[in-house]
């Protein structure tokens, strides 16, 4: 919590969470401003995120990867496919040649550098403690300034994942309804 209270000052203050962010330097009012986007098309039926695909070198080791992670066993759908189904979301992973499937050259494995593959955790430190050892550490627990408190790691493949447990009541609720 201190670390929290350092980068955006108290927490039980009126502001939101996004207004402690733009008063604490780190974002500006064009989030704000991007927030308060028009509604969306009429005519546009709401979809379904279904899941968030992985493409791997090495699908076996990125499979036993997210498997020891998450604590559950994929569903390989064929050698060249697997998912892991958690309650809200499923992780699903193919291989370099699924690609073919799709366009040629549309997707590369190991190449990711801007997504970060994210689990909610009831006790992050735990969860750090259970994995330190046998996974590659990027960061040790610390607390975010949005409420959460989150570590990473790096999956064999190079993508960053991400365990966290809202700590500040405005996370609790954020993601309690989620």
């Amino acid at each position: 919590m201190d670390d929290l209270e350092q980068s955006v000052g108290p927490t039980h203050g009126m502001l939101t969470p996004a207004d402690r962010m733009v008063s604490a330097g780190l974002c500006d009012n064009r989030f704000r401003k991007a927030a308060a986007s028009p509604l969306p098309d009429p005519r546009v039926k709401a979809m379904k995120f279904a899941s968030t695909r992985l493409i791997a070198a090495d699908i076996k080791a990125l499979v036993t990867f997210y498997e020891r992670v998450t604590g559950q066993t994929a569903e390989w759908l064929a050698p060249v496919f697997a998912e892991i189904v958690a309650p809200a979301a499923t992780l699903a992973i193919g291989s370099a040649e699924t690609v073919a499937l799709f366009k040629k050259g549309s997707a590369e494995p190991a190449a990711n550098r801007t997504a970060v593959i994210e689990f909610q955790v009831s006790d992050v430190d735990a969860e750090f403690a259970r994995l330190k050892g046998e996974l590659e550490v990027v960061h040790e627990p610390k607390m975010m300034p949005w409420g959460n408190r989150a570590t990473q790691f790096r999956d064999p493949e190079g993508t960053l994942v991400g365990l966290y447990t809202p700590v500040t009541d405005a996370a609790k609720q954020r993601f309690g309804s989620r």
